[in-house]
This record gives structure tokens, sequence and C-alpha cells, in this order.
């Protein structure tokens, strides 16, 4: 404001100064007087010091006869009831069903590695094969035998359907018979353990052992690490308080901060056991991971819908105070004889989100609410309003 009075005066008075005359400012510029210019610019400063101190003396007799330059400036806004969504901000880590290390079931050395890291691979595709100790020689063996025995039991089957022979012969053709085959899906059971399998569809994440190595069956000796990727969720665990309101379908929204990526999606399943440690419960999450970018015990951040209401009065939390009794107020602007009234409102708040907390009770819409100078005024004070935006929440 100051500025602008000065670059006022300064206008009038090159406006008075710049007409005719030997003394113009005009004549003195065109004139290349050094000393001339100076003592041109001395009298212009004088003339505006002067300037200045009578619109000082004319400020303060306004002030004194003005009332409206005494009432606080505030702006409002008028409460439009809207959608809420509230958030419970959580921390959770991805997980998988399907990442698990592969073991052999039977001892030997390992013959051979089909496969190496980062391959895809489906489920039953062979992995690695063991040194199976003669096993195939002699399953070869006892498929013989149980051609032999098989051949033997359909030809005393046939001579006992035309009641030749005894049936004791027929009963010990068939009984041969019979064992000799159950030994022989014995032995490709036990033969089918020297081949690793994958488990299930997914990648190879580590080859463990190197091929040579001799593996057995316990712990320690692990050969694969094969991880699923495309099943992933996130466990978080939920404090004890909103069991009633995080259930299964709730909107959810999980952000990765390493990958700075975000995905939509909802609560799956929620736990049916508080933990006497932290009191709380699990709840997974699933996420889509079409471009493989989302890993097993990735930090993630998780924002659970666990309320909504379809008609909220929201307003700013900065605009609340509190009373000597603990209650909470905020002031609003009414009209009354023409002038804007600040009237003090008792309010009851919900949950928060944000820079904005729910008004439960106190507060209608359509009411223009004291947003900038709600800490200046007092019950019953005129106020001067210098802006006011049409809702609470933008």
């Amino acid at each position: 404001m100051k500025k602008l009075i000065q670059l006022s005066i300064i206008g009038i008075l090159l406006a008075s100064c710049g007409g005719g005359g030997n003394n113009s400012i005009e004549t003195v510029i065109a004139s290349n007087d050094l000393e001339e210019l100076r003592a041109k610019r001395d009298a212009v400063s004088e003339n505006i010091k002067s300037l200045e101190d009578q619109v000082k003396l004319l400020d303060s007799a306004i002030l004194e006869l003005d009332d409206n330059a005494k009432l606080p400036l505030v702006t409002t806004m008028e409460i439009t009831p809207k959608e809420f969504q509230h958030y419970l901000e959580l921390q959770g880590d991805v997980m998988t069903r399907q990442n698990v290390l592969v073991y052999p079931e039977m001892a030997g050395t390992l013959n051979r590695v089909y496969v190496k890291e980062g391959q895809r691979v489906a489920k039953g595709q062979l992995l690695a094969s063991i040194d199976d100790g003669g096993l195939s020689n002699q399953l070869a063996q006892m498929k013989t035998q149980l051609e032999l025995a098989e051949t033997t039991f359909e030809r005393q089957k046939r001579l006992w359907d035309q009641n030749i022979g005894s049936e004791i012969q027929y009963l010990q053709a068939k009984t041969q018979f019979e064992a000799q085959e159950n030994a022989v899906k014995q032995m490709e059971s036990q033969l089918g353990k020297s081949s690793i399998r994958a488990p299930f569809s997914g990648i190879i994440d580590d080859v463990i052992k190197d091929q040579g190595t001799v593996v057995s069956p316990g712990p320690g000796s692990e050969v694969f690490r094969i991880v699923n990727l495309s099943d992933m969720y996130v466990e978080v665990e939920v404090p004890e308080a909103h069991l009633p309101n995080v259930t299964p379908g709730k909107a959810v929204e999980v952000f990765f901060p390493v990958l700075g990526e975000s995905v939509s999606t909802q609560v799956r399943q929620t736990g049916n056991f508080i933990n006497p440690s932290n009191r709380a419960f699990t709840v997974e999450i699933p996420v889509s991971n079409k471009n493989g970018t989302i890993k097993p015990n990735l930090t993630a951040q998780v924002k659970i819908n666990d309320y909504t209401s379809k008609e909220a009065i929201l307003i700013p939390q900065s605009v609340v105070s509190e009373n000597a009794e603990g209650e909470q107020y905020v002031y609003l602007v009414v009209e009354e004889n023409g002038e804007q009234i600040a009237k003090k409102a008792i309010v009851e708040l919900g949950k928060t989100q944000g820079d904005f907390v729910e008004v439960l009770d106190g507060l209608l819409a359509k009411t223009n609410l004291i947003v900038e100078g709600a800490r200046r005024v007092r019950e019953g004070q005129s106020v001067k309003i210098l802006d006011s935006t049409a809702t609470a929440n933008k």
C-alpha cells in the first residue's frame, strides 16, 4: 500500500512538474547539468516526504471515524455435505504362499541340473536328477519278472475257466502276479524320487546345489528355491479396536514406496485370532503383479477404508478450538440487522482425514464457517468478510 501511495505521489509530481516552465523536470533533464539535476531530485524528495506525512494524518483521522476499519477481517466457507472416506493407515509386507525350498527325496549324487536361476518353470517340470544307485536296472528286471508272472497267471486262468487244473495252482499264479505288480509300482515310486520336479509353476529364484553334489533328504540339503510371483498378497497387523470395521471386501489402497507404484484392491481375508502380544489380528490383501516387479518381503503402505459417510460435514481441523469445559467449538457468521456477526457453535467431532475432521453434531449445511481469522474473533462481534469459498474440502 505504501509503495502504491508513493507511485501515485510521484505520478502527481511528474504531472505537475512535467509541463512547461524553466524549472520543469523535462527542462532540468534536458540541461544535462548534474548539479541542477541533483537539486531538482532533492526538491522532489522533500515534496514526497511532505505528502506522505499528510497521508498518514488522513489515515489516522479515517481510522478514528470509520467503524468498519476496526472490524476483524475474516474469510468464510459455506459448508456443503459430501461423501467422506476414512482410511486406516498401516504398514505391511508382501507375501506369497508359493515360495518354497525344494528338497531331494532320496540320497545320492546330483547327476544333472536342468534349470538355471531366473528360469520360468511349469508344475511337474523336471528340475534335476539324482543317481538312482542301480534302481533303474532293478526295475527293468522286476518288469521282466512281472511279464512272466502275468503270462503264467493268464494261462492258469484260462485253464481254470475250463475246469482244468487245481484251484491252488490258479490262486498261486494270481497271488504271484499281483505281488510282482505291487513290487514294480513300489520300485517305480522309489525311482521317481531320483527326479526333482517343480511343485508348482513359478520362477527358479536360486539354484542352491551344484551338479555333482551329494544330497540327501532333510534340513540343509535344499536344492532349489522356487517362487510364484503371480499370486502375491500383503499381510498387515490391524489393532483389535478396528475389528468391526475391517472386514472382507473393504476397499484398500496399497502403495509401494520403493517402486513408487500404487494398487487398488480389497481385503480378501481377516484373521480369526487376536495376537495377545500386540492385540492385533492379521489381514490379507491380494495385489496384482502383472509386471513381476513386486517381490516377497517388499514393504507396503496400506490404506484400508474402514468408514464411509455419504453426507458428511467436513471442516478444517485448524478452525476448531476448545473451551475450559473441554467442549470443542467453531465460529460461524450470521447476518443480524445488516451486519455480519460471529457466533460460537459447540460441535461434536468424528474421524479425521488429512487436514479435515468430520462434524457429527452442531453444524448444518449452507452455514458460513469462519476459516481465517477464527482465532481473533469473539462471540457476538461484528466482522468483515474478505473472501468466501463454497466447500470445506477442495
